[in-house]
């Protein structure tokens, strides 16, 4: 018995030390440096899948488009899920900072949800569009992977980079390729979702920060509790963030909003 217990142990290691060696971050040779050559490779590749998927899927049925659509957002979230089983290889740990408390993570689960679960549906569109600007501004300056100073085809780039730009695309599918209405008394609906994610962010925030060990450095979820350039004192950043956040994804959908619905006027479409 003891014997073999020890062949599986030796197994079990085996094993471990297989999918440590295969996702665990590469450091030798090339890095991966924001706006380096790699970055451009990326954003070109991904940017290009989703603009050809979109041209290509304008021409089909409403049948294959929603097909589509909700076919980016279950990849996103499948990859989002499948990422805390592959943590525990790659980094040796679950990554606490990927809970969903930010709004790239929480915007997935939520654009998730709301292709299948009734009462959310009224706000697809709204989720959609926060998944979008966020997503698409991390896939434009992907700082968090710079940090590490890892090759670019590390599992920790790859991951990242492919769940930003799924979630980029459904954002745009959802723009594009879907028949969701928007008018501008429906604007509330923005704020309430606005409001709901910084409150949770600050839920976040506050359960997480100082538990110590790895994670002694401060989580700032949403940036509700220190601005993003941390140009701001921490004390006056925790009374101004809470709203400055929130209102600035708030002008930048306003102004996507002005922008779809100004592409649909031209198009003769009604929104």
């Amino acid at each position: 018995m003891a014997e073999c217990a020890f062949f599986q142990q030796k197994g079990d290691m085996e094993m471990y030390d297989f999918m440590s060696g295969l996702l665990a971050d590469k450091k030798d040779g090339v890095i991966f440096t924001c706006f380096g050559v790699w970055h451009w490779i990326y954003m070109g590749v991904i940017l290009g899948i989703i603009v050809l998927a979109v041209l290509w899927l304008r021409g089909q049925s409403r049948y294959s488009k929603q097909r589509a659509i909700t076919g980016f957002i279950n990849c996103a979230f499948g990859l989002y899920v499948l990422d805390f089983f592959l943590m525990p290889f790659a980094y040796g740990e679950i990554d606490i900072e990927k809970l969903p408390f930010h709004i790239c993570t929480a915007m997935c689960v939520m654009c998730f949800l709301s292709r299948h679960v009734e009462w959310l549906k009224g706000l697809r569109l709204q989720f959609a569009v926060l998944g979008l600007i966020s997503n698409l501004v991390y896939l434009l300056y992907p700082a968090g992977i710079g940090w590490y100073e890892i090759h670019p085809l590390s599992y920790r780039a790859v991951q990242t980079l492919l769940f930003h730009g799924l979630m980029s695309g459904y954002g745009v599918s959802v723009l594009v390729l879907d028949d969701l209405k928007h008018e501008w008394r429906d604007l509330w609906k923005d704020l309430l979702v606005l409001a709901a994610m910084t409150l949770w962010a600050l839920l976040g925030n506050n359960l997480y920060n100082g538990i110590g060990g790895d994670y002694s450095y401060p989580f700032n979820w949403f940036f509700v509790i220190q601005d993003p350039f941390y140009i701001l004192p921490p004390e006056t950043a925790k009374m101004i963030m809470p709203f400055a956040a929130p209102l600035a994804f708030f002008v930048v959908e306003l102004a996507v909003y002005g922008v779809w619905k100004w592409r649909k006027k031209v198009s003769g479409r009604r929104y």
